[in-house]
């Protein structure tokens, strides 16, 4: 996985005391980053509650068949992009992130990074000692008929959402963010940890540049700006 000059420079450039990484104030995004899903229970009270605080109403995307979800997007800049996702009432059942059917409130429920090679990033995984699950081949169609293919690698432990599965996008179709809704851009990401030293030693391993801090709880926190201003999302 590449990793930005500025982020490999702020890596070298020292390891907290705790053993987190630092960044500097630039480059608060993993340099990889490709999107993060919003989860709520339902589809239009999580694009309504980005509208109104960003003033960008993300665009129906399409479902997911056979998990049970639903998504819209906006984009975050560049190959970036921000999922919503919900339930789809169309199917019996939620396979894919259960927990949301009882989400009122919008909260982060996961993120990505973009590879080029999601078989590598497998196996660097399984020789680093860390458990995965995959590569799994994934699809949807959207609302113009096209499909998007891609293969996922996700970690048996993400550390209740902070650490990232990985995504590979394959090479005959547009990236999402590319014409999703514009106007929004992430401004940083990181998440705290009751373990950090723990959750930014996986990160090393994994060449994952998240920003690891302590705190009395572990949660995923992304700002995004927008044209009405700025929104912060947690997990």
């Amino acid at each position: 996985m590449e990793i930005s000059r500025r982020s490999f420079l702020a890596v070298s450039g020292g390891v907290l005391a705790t053993g987190c990484v630092r960044v500097f104030a630039e480059e608060q995004v993993p340099a990889a980053f490709d999107h993060m899903i919003l989860g709520v229970n339902e589809l239009e009270r999580g694009i309504a509650f980005v509208e109104e605080r960003t003033g960008v109403r993300a665009a129906f995307g399409g479902v997911h068949p056979g998990r049970g979800t639903q998504n819209a997007l906006a984009a975050l800049g560049g190959r970036r992009y921000l999922e919503i996702m919900a339930p789809d009432p169309k199917q019996t059942k939620v396979t894919q992130r259960p927990e949301m059917v009882g989400m009122r409130e919008p909260r982060l429920i996961g993120w990505a990074l973009h590879v080029d090679d999601i078989a590598a990033v497998a196996a660097q995984a399984v020789e680093a000692g860390i458990g995965g699950v995959g590569p799994v081949d994934g699809s949807r169609v959207r609302p113009d008929g096209k499909t998007l293919r891609w293969k996922l690698f996700n970690l048996k432990e993400d550390r209740g959402g902070i650490l990232p599965f990985f995504i590979e996008w394959s090479r005959d179709c547009a990236h999402p963010a590319l014409d999703a809704p514009a106007g929004c851009e992430l401004v940083r990401l990181a998440a705290t940890s009751t373990q950090p030293d723990e959750v930014a030693g996986v990160c090393r391993k994994l060449g994952v540049d998240l920003i690891v801090e302590p705190g009395d709880k572990t949660q995923l926190q992304a700002r995004i700006a927008g044209p009405k201003g700025e929104i912060e999302l947690t997990s």
